[in-house]
């Protein structure tokens, strides 16, 4: 919650000069008249200015969503977006046709867009929120693919008793591919390298 007095000769002025220091719309905000103006003697002596209070209760889910729909339509992306709790946090859900140019190759656009929503909404946020964005299920598509990825790869690592490295990836699909290994006895996983270029190394576990 981000709170403003501010003075002026009239109650309407007051309160568009403490919306502009917010910089917030009026509807997103709570307004408290604290002291009326008053003209005084002949309009002169002991004229008074107005004194307002304006609070904006931020919403990082809304100013997120908002966000993300701006963008949306610069892009000329006829699609909503819908939001739902997640084990992570907040999922948001974008919903239309033709939205590989959200996606972007291996989730590369989507993985900038929801970067940018969650500084957006954590800019003013009282408790940080963890955003998730997702179009066309791409996420479940993606995590399934690293799986069979990473089940490939153990084989092989296995069967040549060799570390095998793979290409470098975004911190969200290593982590993929380490909690799926993870239940293995018979590999290891671990990340090298620095980003953007880090990537893993699945390697047979020593007897």
């Amino acid at each position: 919650m981000k709170k403003v007095v501010a003075t002026a000769k009239t109650i309407d002025d007051a309160v568009q000069k403490a919306l502009l220091e917010l910089g917030v719309p009026r509807e997103r905000a709570t307004i408290q008249v604290l002291e009326e103006p008053s003209r005084g003697l002949f309009g002169l002596i002991g004229a008074k200015d107005a004194k307002v209070q304006v609070e904006f209760h931020f919403d990082p889910v809304a100013q997120g969503r908002d966000f993300l729909q701006d963008v949306l339509s610069n892009m000329k992306v006829n699609a909503k977006v819908e939001t739902r709790t997640n084990e992570e946090g907040m999922l948001f859900d974008i919903q239309g046709t033709n939205l590989g140019i959200i996606i972007g190759r291996r989730g590369q656009t989507l993985d900038s867009l929801q970067y940018l929503v969650n500084v957006v909404a954590n800019r003013h946020a009282d408790k940080h929120i963890r955003i998730t964005l997702d179009a066309e299920n791409y996420r479940l598509r993606r995590k399934e693919t690293l799986e069979q990825l990473a089940d490939r790869v153990a084989k092989k690592a296995l069967s040549t008793k060799r570390d095998v490295r793979l290409e470098p990836m975004s911190a969200a699909e290593r982590k993929v591919i380490h909690a799926f290994l993870q239940k293995r006895a018979d590999v290891v996983t671990f990340s090298e390298g620095d980003e953007p270029n880090r990537y893993i190394v699945i390697a047979p576990k020593e007897a």
